[in-house]
Protein backbone atom coordinates (compact mmCIF):
# COMPACT_ATOMS: atom_id res chain seq x y z
CA UNK A 1 0.00 0.00 0.00
CA UNK A 2 1.62 3.15 -1.38
CA UNK A 3 2.12 5.48 1.72
CA UNK A 4 1.24 9.49 0.94
CA UNK A 5 1.98 12.45 2.68
CA UNK A 6 -0.12 15.13 2.98
CA UNK A 7 0.70 18.81 4.46
CA UNK A 8 -2.02 20.85 4.35
CA UNK A 9 -2.79 23.76 6.94
CA UNK A 10 -6.63 23.73 7.07
CA UNK A 11 -7.53 21.23 9.06
CA UNK A 12 -10.87 20.56 6.97
CA UNK A 13 -8.98 19.81 3.68
CA UNK A 14 -6.88 17.99 5.43
CA UNK A 15 -9.46 15.75 6.92
CA UNK A 16 -11.38 15.69 3.75
CA UNK A 17 -8.70 14.59 1.51
CA UNK A 18 -7.20 11.93 3.60
CA UNK A 19 -10.28 9.77 4.12
CA UNK A 20 -11.09 10.15 0.74
CA UNK A 21 -7.75 8.92 -0.54
CA UNK A 22 -7.32 6.25 2.21
CA UNK A 23 -11.01 5.14 0.88
CA UNK A 24 -9.07 4.87 -2.31
CA UNK A 25 -6.36 2.58 -0.73
CA UNK A 26 -4.18 4.40 0.48
CA UNK A 27 -1.85 5.07 3.76
CA UNK A 28 -2.12 8.93 4.40
CA UNK A 29 0.08 10.39 6.69
CA UNK A 30 -0.49 14.25 7.64
CA UNK A 31 1.47 16.87 8.60
CA UNK A 32 -0.15 20.52 9.77
CA UNK A 33 2.81 22.63 7.87
CA UNK A 34 5.72 22.96 6.13
CA UNK A 35 8.43 22.11 8.63
CA UNK A 36 6.36 19.38 10.41
CA UNK A 37 5.86 17.73 6.57
CA UNK A 38 9.64 18.33 6.29
CA UNK A 39 10.58 16.58 9.06
CA UNK A 40 8.38 13.42 8.35
CA UNK A 41 9.90 13.10 4.96
CA UNK A 42 13.08 13.06 6.45
CA UNK A 43 12.32 10.71 9.33
CA UNK A 44 10.24 8.02 6.95
CA UNK A 45 9.99 9.16 3.38
CA UNK A 46 6.75 8.74 1.99
CA UNK A 47 6.28 7.91 -1.77
CA UNK A 48 4.55 10.61 -2.40
CA UNK A 49 3.74 14.21 -1.56
CA UNK A 50 0.32 16.14 -1.47
CA UNK A 51 1.47 19.75 -0.45
CA UNK A 52 -0.68 23.26 -0.41
CA UNK A 53 1.39 25.85 -1.77
CA UNK A 54 0.04 28.18 0.55
CA UNK A 55 1.15 27.21 3.35
CA UNK A 56 2.34 29.37 6.63
CA UNK A 57 5.75 29.77 7.25
CA UNK A 58 7.61 27.23 4.60
CA UNK A 59 5.84 27.21 1.77
CA UNK A 60 4.87 24.81 -0.48
CA UNK A 61 7.17 25.83 -2.90
CA UNK A 62 9.62 25.68 -0.27
CA UNK A 63 9.11 22.30 0.50
CA UNK A 64 9.06 21.14 -2.76
CA UNK A 65 12.95 22.87 -3.05
CA UNK A 66 13.77 21.36 0.17
CA UNK A 67 12.70 18.02 -0.92
CA UNK A 68 14.46 17.92 -4.20
CA UNK A 69 17.54 19.38 -2.98
CA UNK A 70 18.19 16.93 -0.32
CA UNK A 71 19.61 13.72 -1.68
CA UNK A 72 17.30 11.44 0.93
CA UNK A 73 13.81 12.79 0.10
CA UNK A 74 14.70 14.00 -3.69
CA UNK A 75 13.15 10.58 -4.96
CA UNK A 76 9.91 11.49 -3.05
CA UNK A 77 7.51 12.58 -6.11
CA UNK A 78 5.25 15.67 -5.46
CA UNK A 79 1.92 17.01 -6.21
CA UNK A 80 1.31 20.82 -5.37
CA UNK A 81 -2.33 20.90 -3.80
CA UNK A 82 -3.80 24.71 -4.68
CA UNK A 83 -6.42 26.79 -5.09
CA UNK A 84 -3.95 29.36 -7.95
CA UNK A 85 -4.74 28.25 -10.97
CA UNK A 86 -3.37 30.41 -12.98
CA UNK A 87 -0.85 28.86 -15.47
CA UNK A 88 2.32 30.72 -13.50
CA UNK A 89 1.33 29.08 -10.62
CA UNK A 90 1.61 26.05 -12.37
CA UNK A 91 4.92 27.44 -13.98
CA UNK A 92 6.17 28.17 -10.54
CA UNK A 93 5.02 25.02 -8.68
CA UNK A 94 6.93 22.63 -11.06
CA UNK A 95 10.42 25.15 -11.31
CA UNK A 96 10.43 24.44 -7.73
CA UNK A 97 10.50 20.66 -8.01
CA UNK A 98 6.80 19.54 -7.93
CA UNK A 99 6.62 16.84 -10.11
CA UNK A 100 2.82 17.70 -10.85
CA UNK A 101 -0.10 20.03 -9.93
CA UNK A 102 -3.64 20.14 -9.01
CA UNK A 103 -6.02 22.68 -8.25
CA UNK A 104 -8.65 22.62 -5.56
CA UNK A 105 -11.87 21.80 -4.90
CA UNK A 106 -10.15 18.51 -5.34
CA UNK A 107 -11.05 16.59 -8.22
CA UNK A 108 -10.63 12.98 -6.79
CA UNK A 109 -10.56 10.69 -9.68
CA UNK A 110 -8.38 13.03 -11.39
CA UNK A 111 -5.40 13.41 -8.55
CA UNK A 112 -6.07 9.71 -7.82
CA UNK A 113 -5.04 9.56 -11.56
CA UNK A 114 -1.97 11.92 -10.46
CA UNK A 115 -1.52 9.97 -8.37
CA UNK A 116 -1.22 6.62 -9.80
CA UNK A 117 0.68 7.96 -12.74
CA UNK A 118 3.40 9.91 -10.57
CA UNK A 119 4.04 6.13 -8.40
CA UNK A 120 3.33 3.80 -11.05
CA UNK A 121 3.22 0.16 -10.53
CA UNK A 122 3.54 -0.18 -6.66
CA UNK A 123 -0.08 1.61 -6.67
CA UNK A 124 -1.96 -0.75 -9.23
Amino acid sequence: MPTLLLIEDNEMNRDAISRLLARRGFAVLVAEDGEQGLRMCRESPPDLVLVDLGLPGIDGFEVARQLKADPLTAPIRVIALTARALTSDQEAALASGCDDYDTKPVDLVRLVGKIRNLLGPISS
